[in-house]
């Protein structure tokens, strides 16, 4: 049946008997194959079109008294069937032929109650049939753990103690050590320290149900989806994945860059709904065949950091994990007491804080909650992330410092006075006058130097001075046009006994005339022009006078003669 049809059906079974669904054929009473009872007869359920997702399965389980749904599987009969399976929904028969069966987990005694998302609610448990929320009072990481593995849902993301008024409340305290297979299999306390109607809110990450593959890293690549046990790429119809911050939020990447629909031959794919605002497990829709598929681009997470020193790129390495940023160390810390070059270079390299300087372990006393990571690991993965060593109760006395050698920040460079504003690197100063260049740098480490380059097309020269606040100031009198060309300031120190260098932007100085002087020597240049004028007329005119005369002289001897 359709996905409304079948929403229809399960809203009709919420007014009858629970026995007008069950499952059958697992290992309880709350999991197996789905059956439909119609008049005496109990049909199974199929599904044709693959419209069954995870929020109508938990529909189901909890019409049967059951815990939330843990997974939802479409099998295939060895023999497809010959008869017609019918459905009902509540206004009409819906009769259809189809070869796939519906499988169902849910948990026998726990679940968490929400009507929006599957792996998020108040806490309950079911005793004696009754269904009872979970007093907070001493609920810890340990109990989450195994309740949020026994619901299939990812690890526990936050717990918190709420209100509910009142409402049947289990009092007995859960003593888990992380490791039970549900919550009903731990040791318990008979002690209640309850306080009356305030029972646990629990949130657990959704599971891995979604990747990015043959891409640049796990933040790039094609778009796949887990359903029923099965990886598949993704094809949306629009192509523009509006859900995907969803996606990105999902791999702990950062906020989406690009989505692609790239074409390709015919697959299997997941569909998924574009504009799905609910939680991942609930977006996917139906099995399709399409020669298209989804690619997407997420921004790299923020989870490597340098801390403790005035440079981002000196300092103990630190990683954030599931919200929480802390301190890293080698798993193998007693055997590698010394960090190794390739690894401490991927740190720099993340960071863009260039090649590695040196690294060393520290040690510092008193022991604190760490996060695990296999060193070795850090040449060939893509993400750092990838080499974490899961564990939330790491502790250690360690600290793994690393020094990278762009450890200073860039230093300016400016002119005073300028004629003009800089305009793509190129001040202008005035001819004649005095002019300075400085070169400056943010405070980090007190003292070091200032190299100031000056390159011609016929020289180089270099000038050098020391900092004074974190500036040097480089004086020339009298600018001319040997100033022409050039400059950058260098900034050197030396810190950590290592020597350190950061290089500014060049500018290009021309040294150029007044205003006024242009002027003058416009007009100089316009009255020697009329003065040359002038002049070549006066001549050309007596000249012209002269010739006249002779001619006339000689005209009057001629008729003399």
């Amino acid at each position: 049946m359709d996905l409304r049809a079948l929403m229809l059906f399960l809203g009709f079974c919420s007014s009858v008997s629970p026995a007008e669904v069950r499952l059958v054929g697992g290992s309880s009473p709350c999991s197996g194959r789905l059956e439909q009872q119609r008049q005496s007869d109990w049909e199974p359920v199929r599904d044709q079109n693959w419209d069954w997702n995870l929020t109508a399965a938990d529909q189901v389980c909890r019409r049967i008294s059951c815990g939330s749904v843990v997974s939802l599987r479409r099998t295939l009969d060895q023999e497809p069937p010959t008869d017609v399976v019918t459905k009902y929904d509540f206004r009409a028969e819906v009769t259809l032929v189809s070869s796939f069966r519906v499988e169902i987990t849910c948990s026998d005694s726990v679940r968490l109650e929400n009507e929006t998302h599957l792996c998020s609610g108040r806490l309950q448990v079911k005793w004696n049939q009754v269904w009872s929320s979970v007093c907070s009072d001493g609920f810890d990481l340990q109990d989450a753990e195994v309740v949020c593995r026994e619901l299939g849902c990812g690890s526990p993301s936050g717990f918190e103690g709420k209100l509910y008024g009142e409402a049947p409340e289990w009092n007995t305290e859960f003593l888990c050590g992380g490791h039970e297979s549900g919550l009903l299999h731990c040791d318990h306390s008979d002690r209640d320290t309850c306080s009356p109607g305030t029972t646990i809110t629990l949130t657990c990450s959704d599971p891995g149900r979604v990747r990015l593959v043959e891409g640049s890293g796990r933040c790039d690549g094609t778009l796949e989806l887990r359903n029923w046990g099965e990886w598949r790429p993704v094809d949306e119809p629009y192509g523009d994945l509006r859900s995907a911050s969803m996606v990105c939020d999902e791999l702990d990447c950062g906020s989406p860059v690009s989505t692609r629909r790239r074409e390709t031959s015919s697959v299997d794919t997941w569909g998924f709904e574009f504009d799905c605002l609910a939680s991942l497990i609930n977006c996917f829709t139906k099995h399709e065949t399409s020669s298209s598929i989804i690619e997407l681009t997420c921004s790299a997470p923020d989870h490597v950091r340098l801390v403790g020193n005035s440079s981002t790129c000196a300092g103990e390495l630190q990683m954030k994990v599931q919200g929480e940023w802390r301190p890293v160390v080698d798993e193998d810390w007693y055997l590698n007491q010394n960090w190794t070059s390739a690894a401490a270079a991927a740190v720099c390299s993340h960071l863009g804080c260039g090649s590695v300087v040196t690294t060393d372990l520290e040690g510092l006393g008193s022991v604190r909650p760490v996060w695990f990571i296999r060193s070795s690991c850090f040449q060939s993965a893509v993400s750092l992330q990838d080499c974490l060593v899961p564990s939330d109760e790491a502790k250690n006395s360690l600290s793994l410092q690393v020094i990278c050698s762009d450890l200073l920040v860039q230093p300016n460079i400016s002119v005073s006075p300028s004629h003009d504003e800089v305009q793509q690197q190129k001040v202008k100063v005035l001819m004649g006058s005095n002019f300075s260049i400085i070169c400056s740098t943010r405070p980090q480490y007190p003292g070091g130097s200032f190299q100031l380059v000056f390159t011609s097309s016929s020289t180089t020269f270099n000038y050098v001075l020391p900092t004074v606040t974190h500036w040097a100031v480089f004086l020339f009198p009298a600018a001319e046009d040997l100033h022409r060309g050039t400059y950058t300031c260098i900034y050197h120190l030396n810190v950590f006994s290592y020597n350190f260098s950061s290089t500014s932007q060049s500018i290009y100085l021309i040294p150029s005339a007044p205003l006024m002087d242009l002027i003058i020597r416009l007009v100089v240049h316009l009255l020697v022009m009329v003065l040359l004028i002038t002049v070549t007329c006066f001549y050309s005119g007596k000249l012209s006078v002269e010739t006249r005369s002779r001619n006339e002289e000689t005209n009057v001897l001629t008729d003399l003669q």
